[in-house]
């Protein structure tokens, strides 16, 4: 109970101060609870009060400055609920999408705490030299400091997190799931959106965040599924060398990046470098990584882009990253690629076998809707065409076709947006399709040519191995399972409609190998029980 009081209390204050800001927080046209309608006539009074001293101020800008005030949770949530258009609706996403993450620093004496608490005696001891902040944002903030090394000194960037943001985000992130919970609970619509998700998928990102260990393991990942990508068209791409002996849970200490922001087109046209071809790098680099790699830098925004003197480029800030799984790239590389090919049918079949669409829709008619999203880019010049657009067009599709919001698919949405406006700040009739082609056809003949083929063979072997190897390990549980059977035969078996769901979407999961490993199982077992039973 008492949880709940403070979680009402802390919606209703930033409620509050939402209102004192002028921002609308029902969408247009959106069907919601009866409790947001009179949530807002209730503030009404403090919306007219203030009213004069907004006049002038454009509407993102009271946005950015109401949320930058309720804190650094809710600054996370506004970048977040900017990719669901489907949620806020488009005109409360397009102003989030401006929502800058910038917050006061916090001092140098804390800075110095919180690294001699990290790593362990005096900050002396590990920086020769150690700046004040050059950069801070609602989780941590970033110094520029100097290392000894066997040939001099070396210049390091140092990010520390805020003292206190762990419990900060704790504490906020608790009212979001209520207020999720209660949307849910109370207005079924929303459930296909299923807000809670979001939520979870919000509190994930924001741990990993918190936790510098991860973000510096996810720089040496990247660098290592980058290794070879020097050579290729667009894979002039690189990331800061971690430096493991100065990093903890809450500090993290990289090489310094010299290099010209990415967003600073005149001067990086005044140093020589090929805008055309740095554009190019950018997409190209984000979709090899999403696809081939299934590990995606999931915050590539102008700020967190360089150029080196060699015309690399170069990403900081990994704290947030994307993954996805092999159906999730599989689904990605062939949307793009039917898209592209203009092979509808094909692209709506990719929904149905990945379990997006329920099974009842007619892939005909999903294709026609995609031939719906797909001609009109046809055609039109290479500055008309956006894929982030697209890809919001196919989402919208989702109500029509009962299909759930995807978690993790929201990340690569987002991300998609970020990257093609970076891309096209570079080079405005950079062609989108052009850009993606090679690298989903990369992917579809690497996963369903010859290599992909035995490679997926020598999986299906080894899966195979390793259930036969598990056979003296079920054969001493057979008389177990044989009760167990029994028993389910006097009571039954019931399974409700989620746990069915998750079955089925688990089974659609599976590849040809996981589908017969998982049939030898059950017959293995079954086999088993019927003998024991024979036997009594």
């Amino acid at each position: 109970m008492a949880s709940a009081i403070s979680n009402i209390y802390r919606l209703a204050r930033a409620g509050l101060v939402l209102a004192q800001y002028g921002v609308r927080f029902v969408p247009k046209g959106h069907k919601v609870p009866l409790v947001l309608h009179i949530a807002r006539a209730l503030t009404w009074p403090i919306r007219l009060v203030t009213y004069p001293f907004r006049l002038g101020q454009k509407r993102d800008t009271r946005i950015g400055a109401a949320i930058t005030k309720l804190g650094p949770s809710y600054i996370k949530l506004g970048q977040f609920m900017a990719t669901r258009a489907d949620v806020i609706g488009p005109e409360l996403a397009r102003d989030l999408a401006h929502l800058q993450d910038k917050l006061a620093p916090f001092s140098m004496s804390e800075a110095r705490r919180a690294v001699e608490e990290a790593l362990g005696g005096k900050l002396e001891d590990h920086y020769t030299s150690f700046g004040p902040p050059i950069a801070a944002a609602s989780i941590a903030q970033v110094h520029k400091a100097t290392i000894a090394t066997d040939d001099g000194e070396k210049t390091v960037a140092v990010k520390i997190l805020r003292p206190g943001v762990e419990k900060r985000f704790k504490r906020d992130l608790d009212s979001y799931f209520f207020a999720a919970s209660l949307v849910e609970k109370f207005h079924p619509p929303s459930r296909r959106l299923r807000p809670i998700a979001v939520v979870d998928t919000l509190k994930r990102t924001t741990e990993l965040e918190m936790d510098l260990r991860l973000e510096a393991a996810a720089l040496s990942e990247i660098a290592e599924n980058i290794e070879a990508d020097r050579d290729t068209e667009g894979g002039n791409f690189r990331v800061p060398e971690v430096d493991w002996m100065r990093t903890s849970k809450r500090v993290l200490t990289m090489e310094w990046v010299d290099g010209t922001p990415i967003s600073d087109t005149k001067a990086l046209a005044e140093q020589g470098h090929d805008l055309n071809a740095i554009g190019l790098t950018v997409i190209r680099s984000f979709l090899r990584h999403a696809m081939r790699d299934g590990f995606f830098h999931a915050d590539m925004h102008q700020g967190n882009l360089f150029v080196d003197d060699a015309g690399a480029v170069v990403a900081v800030d990994f704290g947030i990253v994307g993954r996805l799984e092999k159906i999730e790239r599989r689904f990605l590389a062939e949307i793009l690629n039917g898209l592209i090919t203009r092979d509808y049918k094909q692209a709506a079949q990719v929904h149905f076998d990945a379990g997006y669409v329920p099974s009842h829709h007619p892939v005909a008619v999903f294709a026609q809707a995609m031939r719906a999203i797909g001609e009109p880019i046809h055609g039109r010049t290479a500055d008309q065409i956006s894929m982030a657009d697209l890809l919001g067009q196919l989402f919208a599709y989702t109500e029509v076709f009962d299909m759930e919001a995807r978690p993790e698919l929201i990340m690569l949405q987002k991300s998609m947006v970020i990257v093609e406006g970076v891309a096209r700040s570079l080079d405005p009739s950079l062609n989108m399709w052009v850009a993606a082609e090679p690298i989903a056809r990369e992917w579809v003949e690497a996963n369903y040519g010859v290599t992909g083929r035995l490679r997926d063979a020598g999986e299906g072997a080894g899966a195979l191995g390793r259930i036969f190897a598990e056979v003296p390990r079920l054969i001493t549980q057979t008389e177990r399972a044989g009760q167990s059977l029994a028993l389910m035969a006097e009571k039954g078996v019931r399974l409700d409609e989620e746990t069915v769901r998750r079955i089925a979407a688990e089974e659609r999961r599976q590849g040809f190998w996981g589908r017969a490993a998982l049939w030898i199982i059950a017959a293995s077992v079954a086999a088993l029980a019927l003998a024991t039973f024979m036997n009594r």
